[in-house]
């Protein structure tokens, strides 16, 4: 069934668009000395190649390459599950610092300027995920997929999230990915330059403080074998 489609406008068939060409352009050249040191910091302190390219489903069903930050040892999708949790120890040193300020997915403004993915839209999944979608979750392969998005400010704090159960897999598939599915179709409902624009805003707002956070929800997580009702509830609030 194909995806569903929210009313067009200008913004919807144009103005995204070139929205995302601006901030693709001017965020690599200005984040270009950034990333070298980034670079620089991977090769020093782990083998192995400085980008990591994973394969993610697209608008309408295409799947694509999406890049990041090598953040984990080389061949660490093949050494454990496809979800990372914190305390992971297949991530490295200089990876938990990319990870805690979202610095690996800066790479992701590349494939922004190829066309791949948006500024704003949601988080691009698994093939495995998706091919479970249900129709009305389908409805999320209706734009691109972008690099923040109501769900990446609502689980700033996912890996932690994690943690906190026995069997992370299940918890992310039966609990936490249909949460985020949900937050998915209510951005596209509503989607605008207003929208994109507050949550560019929110997203630079809340990296610092989940940043300084992790730490100390880390540690509250590993004290319980298994997820909090007070973190279940959380997890069905909807960002301001």
């Amino acid at each position: 069934m194909p995806a569903a489609k929210p009313s067009r406008g200008f913004y919807w068939n144009y103005g995204k668009r070139l929205f995302d060409l601006f901030f693709a352009v001017t965020g690599l050249l200005l984040l270009s000395p950034l990333f070298i040191l980034i670079a620089v910091a991977i090769k020093i302190r782990s083998p192995g190649p400085v980008f990591y390219a994973q394969e993610r489903v697209g608008k309408a069903g295409k799947a694509f390459r999406v890049l990041k930050f090598r953040s984990m040892v080389p061949g660490a999708d093949r050494m454990g599950p496809e979800i990372t949790s914190a305390g992971d120890s297949r991530v490295t040193p200089v990876g938990r610092y990319l990870r805690k300020w979202k610095l690996d997915e800066l790479p992701q403004l590349w494939n922004v300027l190829k066309g791949e993915m948006s500024i704003v839209g949601p988080r691009p999944e698994l093939p495995s995920y998706v091919r479970n979608y249900t129709p009305e979750q389908r409805e999320v392969l209706s734009v691109r997929p972008g690099i923040t998005d109501l769900a990446t400010i609502q689980y700033r704090h996912e890996e932690q999230i994690l943690a906190s159960s026995n069997d992370v897999a299940r918890f992310y598939a039966e609990v936490v990915l249909p949460h985020k599915l949900s937050l998915n179709r209510l951005y596209i409902e509503k989607l605008s330059l207003f929208l994109d624009v507050k949550l560019i805003l929110q997203t630079l707002r809340v990296i610092p403080a989940a940043g300084a956070a992790n730490k100390t929800a880390a540690h509250e997580g590993s004290s319980s074998g298994n997820s909090t009702p007070q973190q279940r509830e959380n997890l069905h609030k909807t960002p301001r």
